[in-house]
């Protein structure tokens, strides 16, 4: 048992693969548990996963995806659901612990209270969170939302449904708000800006099928073992039939590299799978030069499809030039990966018939993440691997449903057709101020121009950067609404100046109504009702979003144009949405159909796309010039005991989103939260060594005592765990998408004291 313990807190030997047994483990132990029967039926429920948008949920039951295939659940899942099917709050904590007792929490001991299940309320001057009447809260709430409309905002995670996201920006635009705000902002919006600029369309152009039929995967920037398990699959198989995969990543995740999937006992699950054929270490933020490498080595290969670009593309000529022009040396010094070993990625790309360009949060997250979808989608252009069955782009998307919402319009980037469709709904012209996305909302709360903000699901508090400066700008905000199904660290932290109110709503997979969600591959589901293994008052005092929205538009708006009460009927806001929304036509009959469907103008199976031309367009993208920190930028003298780095910050393999689960990460051997995994040879080279305590120092503030662990990343490079390092630094912001650079935020790390 002590030798388990050890090997678990990384000390000694750390896992050879991804996956394996542990996960089987995981599964048993949750199985075992009083509410493992509870839990087993809740995965069979027809509904789509409450993490990833890679999502299960076909039609035959929770089980399966859209291609119907059976054992479609993974850990993450179990993790999700195990999390919602705890015991209620109980009434007496709030009396008992004051606001400031619940600030010493954790995001795992904020989750582990158990679930929301009575509105709440901390008034100002009040230091506990009080029981509140449905009817005050409504009559608080309507209030609040009357203020003026550029004073009002939203914000949303992906946890919700189509429907009550469709509410939420019908309602805040009827106001005369663009303030939608979403999550999405901070993660894959450089995805959606490119993307469209590129070919019309904002999302992934790969269906699951044409993933099956790749014969290359260049993922980049992803930790899909952690964050999509049930990828891996898709990437075990592919491999399997003889293709190759291609790891863009500064950090080798183990299970990137060998995945022992649960899914085939057989031939996995013991011995592993190998996974990349080629695994490449680039330095964080240099994507644009590894890809525009990538061109120049395509280039002098032959491997360019000159037909294809003069056929189906605009601006090709460019970005060749660019490819020619650009010396192998700004290339290399750049990125840090050598002319051959970018060759060789270029000829495995350039010689697979069908490739399919993935990437997550380690392409976007950065002070020029379009540029990087741009070099990514060019190099897929240059190829010919963008309109045709098996091969495209591919944004892998992080939260269930985040993707739905921004179909659904929450979005301060509104389409023409929705808006002009919308309006003809309301009857009435829409605002055209432009709207904050999350951080000019967090730059507008702090300066003080905002009265009310709406959170539907998420955690604007712990998903920032600088958390001195969004707990300041919060509470600076009149009226804060939460609604959310557990607490979070932003229900003690992000405290309103007047009133915060949590308002408790239904999972997904108990609200008494169908809802739809929507796939990272544009797959729209059906979920069907449930019920609330909540019992007693805890369940009579539960609402669904839809019931909550509906009634706070009606008190709002009245019953005209828009008879708002009629709308908790979710089969008359599917119709809404057919009429609405362009692609979800078939939404409004699938009550009666309930046939599941893949959004029309996404998949591309042909190169002709919904640009002007019908063509895409593509992008010249300038070599960054990334400036490595220095002892100076921090006021820490050169003959300390210190370095400077270039740190990312990302989940541990045990979290979804904010929400931690387990204060360890077996994978990267780090055994709890307060952990840097640093290159041996920067620590050694500091004088220092694995286990030791240093203080790890940001623009915004530092974290001291952190455990150093050694991993394989690149020199210069390191990692720790969000929510609790956003404290330490703001971030650059890309201007053109409002998306910060989480994966590239200058750190120094010392030892104490500082002579």
């Amino acid at each position: 048992m002590a030798d388990r313990d050890k090997q678990e807190s990384g000390r000694e030997s750390k896992p050879t693969m991804g996956g394996g047994m542990p996960v089987v483990s995981y599964w048993a132990e949750k199985t075992l548990t009083p509410q493992g029967s509870l839990l087993w039926q809740t995965l069979m429920h027809k509904s789509a996963c409450l993490s990833c948008a890679w999502g299960a949920g076909g039609q035959k039951g929770g089980f399966r995806n859209e291609d119907e295939e059976p054992l479609q659940r993974c850990a993450k899942s179990v993790e999700a659901i195990a999390s919602e099917l705890m015991e209620p709050v109980p009434e007496r904590l709030f009396a008992d612990r004051s606001i400031a007792e619940l600030q010493q929490l954790t995001s795992q001991a904020a989750d582990r209270l158990g679930r929301l299940s009575f509105p709440a309320i901390l008034r100002a001057g009040s230091s506990h969170y009080e029981r509140i009447s449905w009817d005050e809260v409504y009559e608080l709430v309507a209030a609040a939302l009357r203020r003026s409309p550029e004073r009002v905002a939203s914000y949303s995670s992906g946890r919700s449904s189509n429907e009550a996201a469709y509410l939420l920006q019908l309602m805040m635009r009827a106001l005369g708000s663009n303030n939608l705000a979403d999550c999405s902002d901070l993660c894959h919006a450089a995805s959606t800006v490119g993307l469209k600029q590129m070919f019309g369309s904002g999302t992934s152009m790969v269906s699951l099928s044409d993933l099956k039929q790749a014969d290359c995967v260049v993922l980049i920037g992803s930790n899909a073992p952690a964050n999509h398990p049930r990828l891996m699959n898709e990437l075990i198989k592919l491999r399997d039939r003889g293709g190759k995969i291609v790891v863009v990543n500064p950090l080798q995740e183990v299970g990137l590299v060998k995945f022992a999937s649960p899914a085939y006992p057989l031939t996995s699950l013991l011995t592993g799978s190998e996974i990349a054929s080629l695994y490449i270490q680039l330095i964080p933020g240099s994507d644009v030069a590894l890809f525009v490498g990538i061109q120049k080595s395509l280039l002098e290969q032959g491997l360019v499809k000159f037909d294809y670009l003069k056929q189906h593309a605009e601006g090709w000529e460019a970005v060749i030039h660019q490819a020619e022009q650009t010396s192998w040396d700004a290339i290399a010094s750049t990125c840090g990966i050598d002319r051959e070993a970018i060759a060789a990625a270029a000829k495995v790309i350039g010689t697979a018939e069908r490739v399919v360009f993935a990437w997550a949060m380690g392409a976007t997250q950065h002070a020029n993440g379009v540029d990087n979808i741009f070099s990514i989608a060019n190099t897929a252009l240059l190829t010919g691997n963008a309109g045709k069955v098996g091969a495209g782009t591919m944004p892998i998307r992080g939260h269930s449903n985040v993707q739905g919402f921004g179909s659904m319009g929450v979005t301060i980037r509104l389409k023409e057709e929705i808006r002009q469709a919308l309006e003809q709904l309301l009857q009435r012209s829409l605002s055209r101020v432009p709207g904050y996305d999350t951080r000019a909302a967090i730059v507008a709360a702090d300066e003080g121009k905002l009265d009310t903000l709406l959170c539907l699901g998420g955690n604007l508090y712990a998903a920032n950067p600088d958390s001195t400066q969004v707990r300041r700008a919060l509470g600076k905000i009149e009226t804060i609404i939460y609604v959310a199904t557990k607490p979070n660290l932003g229900h003690f932290h992000g405290l309103a100046k007047q009133n915060t109110i949590i308002v408790p709503v239904f999972a997904r997979f108990e609200n008494p109504h169908k809802t739809t969600t929507e796939s990272g591959n544009n797959f729209v589901r059906l979920n069907d009702e449930g019920t609330s293994h909540l019992k007693g008052r805890s369940a009579t005092d539960l609402i669904s979003e839809v019931e909550f929205l509906t009634e706070i538009a009606h008190r709002l708006h009245g019953d005209t144009p828009v008879d708002w009460r009629k709308l908790q009927d979710t089969k008359y806001i599917r119709q809404l949405i057919a009429k609405t929304i362009p692609g979800y036509e078939q939404i409004g009959e699938i009550d009666d159909t309930k046939s599941e469907f893949t959004i029309k103008d996404r998949i591309f199976h042909a190169p002709h796309f919904p640009t002007p031309s019908g063509k895409a367009t593509m992008f010249v993208t300038p070599i960054p010039n990334l400036k490595l920190p220095t002892l100076a930028d921090f006021d820490i003298p050169s003959s300390a005991r210190a370095i400077a780095v270039t740190l990312s910050t990302g989940r541990s393999y045990s979290q979804h989103n904010t929400v931690v689960y387990k204060q360890g990460d077996y994978y990267r051997g780090m055994p709890h939260r307060n952990c840097i995994l640093m290159n041996r040879d920067d620590v050694e080279g500091a004088g220092w060594k694995e286990h030791q305590r240093v203080t790890v120092k940001g623009d915004a503030g530092k974290m001291e005592s952190v455990e150093i662990i050694y991993g394989a990343i690149r020199r210069g490079c390191a990692l720790m765990f969000y929510p609790e390092v956003n404290a330490i630094f703001s971030a650059q912001i890309d201007p053109r998408c409002g998306t910060p650079a989480y994966k590239r935020v200058p750190v120094a790390i010392y030892q104490e004291p500082i002579l």
